[in-house]
């Protein structure tokens, strides 16, 4: 027997329910929980967009940033950064759509 989850029609979800962004702004996070309820917002054209929702009373707080995380992130960031063409600090995340920094891409074209 498989449980469905109730849905909800956008912005009729009752108190007491969040999605992961609005758990994030009170400081929040999921925990582990299993995903209680759908919000759906109808569109003409296209199948509905669907937000899952979590039970607030269920979510436990972020976890704090440590210096190891903050390290990990920085670096993950710096490689995003970094141009494989020309190997500068573009100042900016590479776009994934050009592979390069925009000036290698001008220069290759």
């Amino acid at each position: 027997m498989t449980a469905t989850l109730p849905v909800y029609r956008w912005r009729l979800a009752p108190d007491g329910y969040a999605t992961r962004r609005q758990l994030r702004a009170l400081g929040l996070r999921p925990g582990g929980q299993d995903v209680a309820a759908e919000l759906q917002r109808p569109r003409r054209r296209r199948g509905p967009l669907v937000a899952y929702l979590y039970r607030i009373d269920q979510a436990k707080p972020v976890r704090p940033m440590t210096p190891a995380r903050r390290t990990a992130l920085d670096a993950a960031m710096r490689a995003r950064r970094t141009c494989p063409n020309c190997r500068r600090d573009a100042g900016y995340c590479i776009p994934r759509s050009l592979g390069m920094c925009v000036t290698c891409t001008d220069t290759s074209s």
